[in-house]
């Protein structure tokens, strides 16, 4: 199958915070960073920004994981545009996390890092866009996780720093049920194993628990029509046609994956950020869902994937409908891909979004 994403690194300029940071709980950080990267010149109005917020593993190289959509004459068009793209706060892609140095005593936070919503990981970008001198953010895109950080930037919105637009992609307006389930099986896979050791474990890279969660998503991302058209029943190599040395190809390429993935996370940012992700409600604090969205009023385009089985379609025109926008569109895109189809699918949603910017001032 192909891979969601690119080559993955920490590579970009750091954004600092200067002093103390509360989180939504009330616990603070001790000036925290975040990693980011821009695309394009920030003109002299300061308004033709674009705000790209990335997924679960994902990091702020924006040409790593949606490429094909940047540069010149693209939807993220480096001519027209000034692109930023924040790594999430909790993320081991150059932010503050759990391995960092905590300064109260100059050991990595580990199991200690504090609990983060995705209101904080906004607030923290949205202190980063004010520190570039942004006066006002043209359009915020995300999907997945990405997209539960734009639904919070369009609630952040301020005179001093407006979104004026927003494009949600393959996510709901809350962490459903059905979501922090399969979140939780992934966690109780690190927690079941020995090197977990209360969180207490960022060297490790071999943790049998991450393979093990990280072949659950993996699962959870595509769809049962895309794992049959793959792989089939077919075998690698010699074995038997059946039982535990059976050398399923599917087997083999989960495999392959889980490994893939403890070069690049550890175990105890992947229960955080996947905690993170079960923040995600707008309605929390705000009336609940129905009365939270209605007070969104600016431009805005929902985008869903219509064989998601992680982020049903339903979601997103539940999303949409509940919408307080006078101008705002509903795109489907077809893809077999499921979840990953809003990485895979450039094209289409790269079409979609061109058409929507096109419209907003």
């Amino acid at each position: 199958m192909e891979d969601e994403y690119g080559d993955m690194s920490s590579s970009g300029e750091t954004f600092t915070f200067p002093g103390t940071f509360t989180l939504e709980d009330g616990s603070t950080l001790e000036s925290p960073s975040l990693c980011y990267n821009t695309y394009g010149t920030l003109n002299e109005s300061r308004d033709n920004v674009l705000l790209v917020t990335h997924a679960l593993t994902g990091n702020s190289d924006l040409a790593s994981w949606w490429g094909n959509m940047l540069g010149p004459g693209k939807t993220f068009d480096t001519d027209k545009y000034f692109i930023v793209c924040a790594n999430i706060l909790g993320s081991c892609y150059g932010s503050t996390s759990p391995a960092s140095i905590d300064p109260a005593t100059s050991l990595p936070y580990g199991g200690s890092f504090p609990d983060v919503s995705v209101r904080d990981t906004i607030a923290l970008q949205f202190a980063l866009l004010s520190d570039l001198n942004v006066s006002s953010i043209k359009s915020v895109i995300g999907g997945s996780f990405g997209g539960m950080q734009v639904l919070e930037a369009m609630f952040a919105s301020t005179r001093e720093l407006s979104v004026r637009s927003a494009v949600p992609i393959a996510c709901g307006s809350s962490h459903t049920a059905w979501q922090i389930a399969i979140s939780e099986v992934q966690r109780q896979a690190i927690y079941a194993d020995p090197s977990w050791n209360g969180g207490d474990c960022l060297d490790v890279r071999d943790s049998k628990g991450l393979n093990v969660a990280r072949q659950m998503g993996m699962v959870t991302y595509r769809t049962a029509r895309a794992y049959d058209l793959k792989f089939g029943r077919e075998k690698v190599g010699e074995g038997p046609a059946y039982g535990k040395d059976a050398k399923w190809q599917v087997k083999s390429y989960l495999e392959y994956q889980g490994d893939k993935f403890l070069s690049r996370f550890d175990p105890i940012t992947y229960v955080k950020l996947t905690e993170q992700m079960d923040t995600h409600d707008v309605g929390r604090g705000r009336g609940g869902i129905a009365k939270a969205l209605l007070s969104l009023e600016m431009p805005s385009l929902v985008i869903g994937i219509d064989s998601d089985v992680l982020y049903p379609l339903h979601e997103q025109e539940s999303l949409f409908s509940a919408l307080g926008s006078v101008e705002k569109k509903f795109v489907s895109v077809r893809s077999e891909a499921g979840h990953d189809g809003f990485l895979l699918e450039q094209e289409t949603v790269g079409k979609a979004i061109d058409e929507f910017l096109e419209r907003i001032e």
